[in-house]
């Protein structure tokens, strides 16, 4: 299964995996899934960063990194991803968000999230 992990589900799996639902941290743990970390999630962070809103423990570039180094892999913004956010529920506006739906539906991904904003998309959550 491929998992797309929403980016407060990577800053927790990095630095506080208990924060995690058992049922998430089985699935990111689980050998017979791909883990997936999008570029759309290290831009947020960084603009977050930036803004001082954020705050993690390391530098973003280090976090990414190690994770890579744990198997995770990077899923690039693609313009079929863009479109696919064309159409959406209006239900939130947060451009990361969408884009995220977007590319958990293009790739036929399970989003790993606990945010209840993205419910109302049609995308497969898991929490």
């Amino acid at each position: 299964m491929k998992l797309l992990l929403d980016t407060h589900t990577f800053i927790w799996w990095d630095s506080d995996p208990v924060r995690l639902s058992t049922v998430a941290l089985g699935a990111i743990r689980d050998p017979a899934n791909s883990v997936w970390l999008s570029v759309v999630s290290i831009w947020e962070m960084v603009i977050k960063a930036d803004l001082g809103k954020l705050t993690l423990r390391l530098p973003i570039a280090d976090i990414v990194a190690h994770q890579l180094a744990n198997g995770l892999q990077l899923m690039n913004a693609e313009v079929s991803h863009v479109f696919a956010v064309e159409g959406l529920p209006k239900a939130h506006k947060d451009p990361f968000d969408r884009l995220l739906v977007g590319q958990a539906s293009v790739e036929a991904a399970h989003l790993v999230t606990v945010d209840p904003v993205f419910k109302p998309y049609p995308v497969r959550l898991i929490w």
